[in-house]
């Protein structure tokens, strides 16, 4: 028994590239290749940034928070915050609300780090969305932080 000829048309047999949720994950992957490169003389990672990134824009965060708000794993976060706290980046203090809890903090260094690695990371956006015109980028960049805001909350 012969199995019935594929259909081209049918939907499941779309290209690879019709497919937004792979595309999506496959510029993530070339957008964290790039970023990488560009921290790699730092010996840091795009986790560890974007770990930076979230305390510059609070007074601190206990590490579970850290977990939830970036998606990483709680073990994966510990690592993280260490390598941070080693590089002088991040402190680990005791929380106000807790003592036995700690929070961590971004540090004059790490803000100087951000400071410093600021222009290679737009670099990095530039190279990635070159493709685009800059109303496309802004464009792009609304519908994805709208999907962000309704997905990753």
């Amino acid at each position: 028994m012969n199995p019935a000829p594929i259909d081209a048309h049918e939907p499941w047999m779309r290209r690879l590239h019709a497919d937004t949720g792979y595309l999506l994950y496959r510029l993530g992957l070339r957008s964290g290749q790039l970023f990488n490169a560009s921290l790699q003389e730092s010996g840091l990672r795009l986790r560890h940034y974007a770990v930076l990134r979230f305390l510059a824009t609070s007074e601190g965060a206990l590490q579970r928070e850290l977990s939830a708000r970036l998606g990483y794993d709680p073990s994966a976060i510990v690592g993280l915050v260490d390598d941070l706290e080693k590089a002088g980046f991040v402190e680990r203090r005791p929380a106000p609300d807790d003592r036995r809890s700690r929070i961590v903090v971004l540090t004059g260094d790490g803000r100087g780090f951000l400071r410093d690695t600021d222009e290679a990371g737009q670099r990095v956006t530039a190279e990635l969305l070159d493709p685009l015109a800059a109303d496309e980028r802004e464009t792009l960049h609304a519908l994805l932080l709208r999907i962000a805001e309704a997905g990753l909350a």
